[in-house]
């Protein structure tokens, strides 16, 4: 589920962080005393850049490999973005600017960045100025052209400059603001804990339901893989058995490839010869590997049981040259009278 603020669409954990930091913050001012106090002087205003510049001078004097293992470490440990001068951002900024190249720092700021957004928000909305202005700062180190620090800059102006009217009209105590301050410390710590823990919780889902897809998409290929096997070896069984089948068919014997070597000739009958009467026989008959004759019988005559005994019997006499198989096969025996 998402929420959309000015165009921008932002994730169900924007809304939770959000909301708490906003509760806080209503809470923060529900405390604060009534009474007067004197607008902070230019040093005071100029205090906020410090501490990032000292964390700057802390990376540039760290090793490359220093810097890699505070960052995982402070990532790992929920430091995200703050304390200042010992988080993740801070790491990451200064490993970028030794390696600009690095896919893996450039992912790891992309996915700091938002969160980064919300807590600048947050702590401007506490009246943390000096906070959220130290995260400004490491939102622009981090990309000098994104599209949230023109609008983060002049809030936090707006609402720094609503509370000094504030103060000027409720004319706060030296003490009264110091120990708002001391109020707003505490605040600041407990809600950056808590909303680096629920950031951290949040990216550790968001890799782990990466982790899975991959390792659905993996499973999937595999799968997938296995099919094209089985596919290609029942193809090349098919192919083979094709082959197989074809070259039995090549290897077995046909009508053709029968050499005769002894056909003689079947005997007339004599009530056939005295009558002056012709005719012919259709015998079937099988070829043995040795070339001899069997299985003979009459497929059709004509005329009718006058040659087929003598036609039978004189196939039955027949020898061929051997054969790889036995071969059935069909011959017209004629008889024709004085023939």
């Amino acid at each position: 589920m998402f929420l959309t603020d000015n165009g921008r669409t932002r994730p169900l954990w924007y809304r939770i962080v959000a909301g708490a930091g906003l509760a806080c913050a209503l809470a923060a001012c529900s405390q604060e005393p009534a009474a007067p106090e004197a607008e902070p002087d230019a040093a005071a205003k100029a205090a906020p850049a410090e501490p990032a510049e000292a964390a700057a001078d802390q990376t540039t004097t760290m090793s490359t490999e220093e810097l890699r293992a505070s960052a995982a470490k402070a990532y790992q440990e929920s430091r995200l973005y703050a304390p200042a001068g010992d988080n993740a951002m801070e790491y990451y900024l200064g490993l970028r600017d030794r390696q600009p190249g690095d896919a893996g720092v450039s992912s790891a700021l992309t996915d700091l960045l938002p969160m980064t957004v919300i807590a600048t928000e947050q702590s401007r909305d506490r009246e943390d100025f000096e906070e959220a202005r130290r995260l400004l700062a490491l939102i622009e180190r981090a990309d000098k052209q994104h599209p949230a620090l023109q609008r983060l800059g002049n809030s936090i102006d707006a609402a720094e400059e609503a509370v000094t009217q504030r103060a000027e009209q409720q004319q706060l105590t030296a003490e009264q603001e110091a120990e708002r301050r001391q109020q707003l410390e505490e605040e600041r710590q407990r809600q950056q804990l808590l909303q680096q823990e629920q950031a951290a919780k949040e990216l550790a889902a968001q890799q782990e339901a990466e982790r899975q897809a991959e390792e659905e998409q993996a499973v999937a290929e595999e799968a997938a893989a296995q099919r094209a096997a089985q596919q290609r070896a029942a193809e090349q069984r098919a192919a083979e058995e094709r082959a197989a089948q074809a070259a039995a068919a090549a290897a077995t014997p046909t009508a053709a490839d029968l050499r005769a070597i002894s056909t003689p000739a079947p005997r007339y009958p004599p009530e056939a010869l005295r009558s002056g009467q012709g005719g012919e026989v259709l015998v079937e008959f099988t070829v043995g590997a040795d070339g001899s004759v069997s299985s003979a019988r009459v497929v059709r005559a004509d005329p009718p049981r006058v040659f087929d005994r003598e036609a039978v019997a004189a196939v039955r006499r027949w020898r061929f040259e051997p054969v790889a198989a036995p071969v059935t096969t069909r011959r017209t025996i004629a008889f024709t009278p004085g023939g």
